[in-house]
């Protein structure tokens, strides 16, 4: 499914906590330090000995989302190989940092899965990352790729 690309908003909810214990009421996108796109990728992962499959929901130059009815916890790392449309293959590892676990109700705007944080990037794919992300949304040259997803 290739549906043209569009600025993610936040699932997290609640509020997060400065280094003084003042609650930043920030929301969404305010939050974020790198945008987020929204895709339909399929992405094949492995967590320990486990092969599985599904869909990146979207995608920033730190992490993506990927939906699944089984998130991995958090802390798991996982190996990650997607190929987005047009561009080459790409090999990562990531690391679950939240799950929107499934549920009951009638929310269709909550999708069921978990947000990873790219790690371990070396320069190469560092760079072909976020290439890959300027393909898609606008990010200034200047743009550092520290921080989380």
């Amino acid at each position: 499914m290739n549906r043209p690309p569009q600025l993610a908003k936040d699932r997290r909810e609640g509020e997060t906590l400065d280094a003084a214990g003042i609650a930043d009421r920030r929301s969404g996108r305010d939050r974020r330090i790198h945008e987020r796109i929204l895709v339909d990728w399929a992405v094949d992962y492995r967590a320990s000995d486990t092969f599985l499959f599904a869909y990146i929901s979207d995608i920033s130059a730190m992490g993506i989302f990927i939906r699944t009815r089984t998130p991995e916890p958090p802390g798991t790392r996982l190996n990650l190989s997607f190929s987005p449309p047009g561009g080459p293959a790409m090999d990562l590892e990531g690391e679950v940092i939240w799950i929107n676990p499934p549920r009951d109700d009638d929310d269709k705007s909550r999708q069921p899965g978990m947000g990873l944080q790219f790690v371990d990037l070396g320069d190469a794919q560092r760079e072909q990352l976020v290439r890959l992300v300027r393909t898609f949304a606008y990010l200034p040259d200047e743009e550092e790729v520290v921080g989380t997803c």
